[in-house]
């Protein structure tokens, strides 16, 4: 699915009545915040905080701090057993977050080059820097990774592109830029403006769409919940000192609005015009939108069709996660039951004095003595097989197998190890493929966003050909070193500049050496 259009043109949008909020608010509390929820709790799998004072024994103890993947188990595993009275033994496998974690270390596990189609060679340099410093100072790739981990598990996230400081700062870097007295001093006021803006994930939960009745695809406006909390992450939080004080004053005046005990939840409406703090009714904050467009990204983790919402990794995950869970405690159970042997003994003289230990020799006179050994855990064909086929499903279920680790099952023949590894690995590189796709969607509109910014603030003037940007992944496999220097005389031989094949090599820009050479 296509991202969300915005609503543009020189007529301001139709302001969104307080009660159509309130009653998407209260939808998303009812219907989407409790699935998000379920589906986070599973992904990490999380104990549960208690205080030591309040758990009196270790019965108590073991009970509390039950994972959350629990909840999945039969009742029989939350009733005490009658013998002893303690809660029956679990185990729990975390089949869910390892394949997720896989996913994103495929998508985001290495830096890509996003680069900029502008006809201007050194307009292009310009924007190439200003948006490296830009995804830089809001997180880089570990931003992103914790973006495509929260999309992974809810289905989708927003990025809100951030441009406030920069505009509240725009006469300062206008002036620096006319009284730069050489290009690395031009490019240093980019860079440092380019730090002013901030992109930030929004998770599901917190984030909630307003759509327009008539098309899923036209994002009207969007709801910010925790409306106290100005970003997720706070090193994504631009401005220094002035930003600082700002944020003290909108905490007291939300908290001098918004009365102690007050069921009115504060958040924020952004939309094309204006980013309007609200309580219920009450306004407590309403600045505008120098942007002009609604600051909003919009990537699916799959494509869900006609749904704003794309669909989660860990959903079709949870009944087969129940059921592992279920088999492993059940065998725990039955291995703890059955584990031991019990013996039999007829004819031997003072029967309780023998004892069981290593080592341990019976011996008697009676030629009619007999031992019989009985119990002990029995070999089940039937239920290792069972397992199997439950991790077998998650494989195919996942995309992603044990492969991905290290853990090599697959009879790859006489293949060389490269195409053996690329057909083993083909669920997973095309669930990578996928994901880069609607990634690269999402991060050069977002670009986009941060260059229309620059460009109202006057500081980088640039055209809509201009901003027309592409994005280069690279191989999600280990590189053939080899393979790489052949590309790359190749592309030497076909006129790509020396920089940029330096570059791509990972040796850092070529720069001129003092003989003339290159180094």
């Amino acid at each position: 699915m296509p991202a969300p259009t915005h609503p543009t043109g020189p007529t301001a949008p139709t302001p969104i009545p307080t009660d159509h909020i309130g009653a998407l608010l209260r939808r998303h509390d009812e219907h989407d915040r409790p699935r998000y929820e379920r589906f986070w709790s599973y992904y990490r799998n999380e104990l549960p905080v208690h205080s030591a004072r309040r758990v009196t024994s270790a019965t108590a103890w073991r009970a509390a701090h039950r994972p959350a993947q629990a909840m999945g188990l039969p009742e029989r595993f939350s009733r005490p057993l009658e013998t002893s009275g303690e809660p029956r033994e679990i185990v729990i496998e975390n089949d869910i977050a390892w394949r997720i974690d896989s996913i994103v270390d495929f998508v985001f596990g290495r830096p890509y080059e996003l680069r900029s189609r502008a006809a201007d060679a050194q307009l292009g340099a310009d924007i190439e820097r200003t948006l490296a410093s830009a995804w830089e100072a809001s997180g880089g790739l570990g931003m992103l990774q914790t973006g495509a981990t929260l999309a992974s598990v809810h289905g989708h996230v927003d990025l809100l592109v951030r441009t406030e400081a920069l505009f509240e700062n725009a006469g300062a870097i206008r002036r620096a830029l006319r009284n730069a007295s050489g290009e690395s001093q031009r490019h240093a006021v980019l860079a440092e403006a380019a730090r002013l803006i901030a992109i930030e994930p929004v998770s599901a939960p917190r984030g909630v769409p307003v759509l327009d009745p008539r098309d899923y695809r036209m994002l009207r406006a969007f709801v910010l919940r925790d409306a106290h909390r100005e970003s997720t992450d706070p090193t994504g939080t631009p401005g220094g000192t002035d930003d600082k004080r700002r944020l003290s004053r909108f905490a007291d005046a939300l908290k001098r609005t918004v009365a102690p005990g007050a069921t009115d939840e504060p958040y924020t409406l952004i939309d094309a015009s204006r980013t309007v703090t609200r309580a219920g009714s009450r306004t407590i904050s309403s600045i505008p939108n120098p942007l002009g467009v609604l600051p909003i990204v919009h990537i699916q983790n799959a494509a869900q069709p006609f749904r704003y919402d794309g669909l989660s990794d860990v959903e079709p995950l949870i009944a087969l996660q129940d059921e592992l869970n279920t088999r492993l405690s059940d065998r725990a159970h039955r291995v703890t039951m059955q584990s031991f042997k019990m013996y039999f003994a007829k004819g031997f003289e003072a029967p309780d004095d023998l004892a069981v230990a290593p080592g341990q020799i019976w011996s008697t006179h009676n030629p009619e003595a007999e031992l019989h050994a009985f119990g002990g855990d029995a070999h089940t064909p039937s239920e290792d097989d069972h397992i199997t086929q439950i991790r077998e499903a998650l494989d195919k279920a996942s995309g992603v197998s044990p492969l991905v680790l290290g853990l090599l099952r697959a009879k790859i023949g006489h293949l060389s190890s490269e195409n053996a590894l690329r057909i083993t690995m083909m669920g997973v590189l095309s669930k990578t493929a996928r994901r880069r796709q609607s990634w690269g969607a999402g991060i050069t509109e977002a670009s986009r966003l941060v260059l229309l910014a620059f460009d109202r603030a006057g500081i980088l003037r640039t055209t809509e050909r201009d901003r027309d940007l592409h994005i280069r992944w690279p191989d999600p496999l280990p590189p053939d070193e080899l393979r790489r220097l052949q590309a790359a005389k190749l592309k030497a031989d076909l006129g790509v500049p020396r920089e940029r094949i330096l570059e791509e090599l990972g040796y850092g820009s070529a720069e001129p050496d003092d003989s003339g050479g290159m180094v």
